[in-house]
């Protein structure tokens, strides 16, 4: 066999290796049309049946007709835009325009679905998009501004420019800002691959704000500071009489006496002070759970007035119960919304007037426009009342508008902080109102079971 004939055989088995992979491709494609329109086809050929049936079309032109049709239903493409718009005669989009728009649209959606505000830039350093936490971010953006438009901070428009001038992959940048409220971002300037495309970004601007993380842990640092110290003067207090027994006063029963009363205050002091600690961290375990249980609050008030009726004579106060005469139903748990108000009426019976009266009372607010109603439990009190500066600070951990006085009376400093939190739990509210010399009251306001 000559070299000339080896040569054509194999190019006769290469050429029908692609007919026969062509006519497989296009096989499978007109099965999948077929499949894709079997019901018009279907009705199609009924008709056609029924016209030979009645005799209005013979069964040869019928059998023609329905070879025709699957034929023609197996290679017109499925998507046949083009050759309408062929026919009627609109030019084809070109492929590179297509592509553009399509690469366009699929990094729109990836900006969009960054989880932090993020900015896209193109060469020139101009906004090509920006996702929905940008614009809560920077409330003036709008895609096309130049980045000193965007943002004024001269530490992440050179972070830019490098970006754009240089190779680097990441520059991260961390911004400071005092006005309108003082708020901490790390920003990070990436550089993006495929450049010279006039639709494809070139720098993607992301930013994390690290105001709240900074403030959680200030909080939780002040929070062990105040916590060790709370429980460091006890314990000095114990170990001081422990040592005063052991010592000098070994054989002094009166000082002895003396002595065991003042620890065991102090035991009870620290015993007060965990439970509050163990109290808050429970509920803040649980405070996105919303409650589902039903409480009456006018049966809970009436409850917790009563179990601190021994509590109130000993401090010859008296608490009063105003009802509401319809039901004030809730969506609580029971055992909280007990501790948020024995909290407030322990509250009012320790700084409230010697011998005064405390009013709890139990109302409704009735829905404004979209707001839904609300019910609500009020203690208060005839006491000296609270300064308006220090009103805003009540409800943080172990702050006290007179220590001295808070500790005296068996305060820990936690108690409105666990009633915040309680109310949060349940989408509820504490409203404070106090002026000097003339009491204190304080609201919790819940949402009627039923109104939502």
């Amino acid at each position: 066999m000559s070299l000339v004939t080896a040569l054509s055989n194999v190019r006769w088995a290469e050429r029908r290796a692609e007919a026969e992979a062509w006519s497989r491709g296009a096989l499978t494609a007109g099965r999948r049309r077929l499949a894709a329109r079997w019901m018009p086809v279907g009705a199609a050929v009924g008709i056609l049946l029924a016209l030979v049936v009645v005799g209005s079309l013979s069964g040869w032109a019928a059998l023609a007709s329905v070879l025709a049709l699957l034929f023609a239903a197996s290679i017109w493409p499925l998507d046949s835009s083009g050759i309408l718009g062929a026919i009627a005669g609109n030019a084809p989009p070109a492929v590179g325009v297509r592509q553009g728009e399509s690469e366009r649209t699929t990094w729109h959606a990836v900006v969009d679905a960054i989880p932090t505000a993020a900015l896209a830039l193109d060469a020139a350093g101009t906004l090509l998009h920006h996702n929905r936490l940008a614009a809560e971010m920077f409330p003036k953006i709008r895609d096309g501004l130049p980045m000193s438009q965007v943002s004024r901070s001269p530490d992440l428009l050179v972070a830019v420019d490098r970006a754009l001038a240089s190779d680097e992959e990441r520059i991260d940048v961390e911004l400071v800002e005092r006005v309108p409220v003082e708020r901490r971002v790390a920003a990070t300037v990436s550089r993006l691959a495929r450049p010279g495309r006039p639709y494809a970004p070139q720098v993607l601007v992301t930013f994390r704000d690290l105001t709240e993380q900074d403030r959680l842990g200030q909080m939780r640092a002040d929070f062990i500071a105040n916590a060790s110290h709370e429980l460091r003067t006890p314990l000095a207090s114990l170990r001081a009489f422990v040592e005063t027994l052991q010592g000098p006063a070994r054989e002094d029963a009166n000082a002895r006496t003396r002595f065991l009363k003042l620890m065991a205050l102090q035991a009870e002091r620290m015993t007060r002070l965990i439970d509050d600690l163990l109290s808050l961290s429970r509920v803040e375990m649980r405070v996105h759970l919303p409650p589902r249980g039903i409480v009456e609050l006018n049966e809970t008030a009436s409850y917790v007035c009563q179990s601190l009726e021994p509590v109130a004579e000993a401090a010859k106060a008296k608490v009063t119960v105003m009802r509401q005469e319809a039901p004030a139903r809730i969506r609580g748990d029971r055992e909280e919304v007990v501790q948020v108000l024995q909290n407030l009426i322990q509250n009012a019976i320790k700084y409230g007037r010697e011998g005064g009266t405390i009013e709890v009372r139990v109302g409704r607010d009735a829905p404004r426009g979209s707001a839904v109603a609300k019910v609500w439990v009020s203690v208060t009190d005839e006491g000296p009342g609270i300064s308006p500066e220090h009103l805003p600070r009540l409800t943080e951990r172990f702050y006290r508008v007179n220590a001295a006085s808070s500790r005296e009376k068996g305060g820990t400093g936690l108690g409105l902080a666990i009633v915040k939190h309680i109310l949060n739990r349940h989408r509820g509210e504490l409203r404070i109102a106090s002026r000097l010399g003339a009491g204190s009251s304080f609201t919790a306001s819940f949402e009627e079971l039923g109104s939502s």
